[in-house]
């Protein structure tokens, strides 16, 4: 019934006892706590016109992705949101435009800002964007229109494109500051 450590335990010190415990709250943890459909919105606006008419081109389609975070108030919780949004026109006319956010409650603690950043960046929109893309196909499919399936996305390469635009706009802000001066 008892383990080594629990034996362990035993032959410390109280001393040695708060030392571990501390020791062991200062481990960096990650983990999800919770995943949930935050929005989901659907628009046919020129239904029920579309299903009657064979497209003459081929459907053009566009796909948007966004990822935003936010500290919550309980010690170590953040809240990471990706967003999804397919439109798909054939001459100017919208088909369908669907929308979802996905988000995600996780706790991330004992972890240095940039860890931090680049969780919430990359890691937790890789573990969020399959439950985006299911629910985004769900809707899809609802409209009896051909689906259309999301890609998969390099969160990595989106950040660190993310990191260098907002180096490069730093760089002109500090050089348009020096040419005023």
């Amino acid at each position: 019934f008892f383990s080594e450590t629990d034996m362990a335990d035993e032959n410390q010190t109280p001393n040695e006892n708060a030392q571990n415990a501390e020791a062991q709250q200062a481990q960096p943890s990650f983990q999800m706590v919770r995943s949930y459909l935050k929005d989901a919105s659907l628009e046919m606006p020129h239904a029920p016109e579309i299903f009657f008419a064979a497209p003459e081109e081929q459907p053009n389609v566009d796909i948007q992705f966004e990822v935003s975070q936010k500290k919550l108030p309980p010690e170590g919780a953040w809240e990471v949101v990706v967003r999804g949004t397919i439109t798909v026109t054939v001459k100017e006319k919208t088909m369908f435009l669907v929308e979802g956010k996905q988000a995600g409650i996780f706790d991330i603690r004992n972890i240095v800002e940039e860890g931090v950043q680049h969780l919430t960046n990359v890691v937790c929109p890789s573990i969020l964007y399959p439950y985006l893309r299911a629910n985004l196909a769900d809707l899809i499919t609802r409209t009896g229109l051909p689906p259309v399936h999301l890609p998969e996305v390099n969160f990595e390469a989106l950040y660190q494109q993310r990191l260098a635009q907002a180096q490069q706009q730093a760089q002109q802000g500090a050089a348009e500051g020096v040419a005023h001066a």
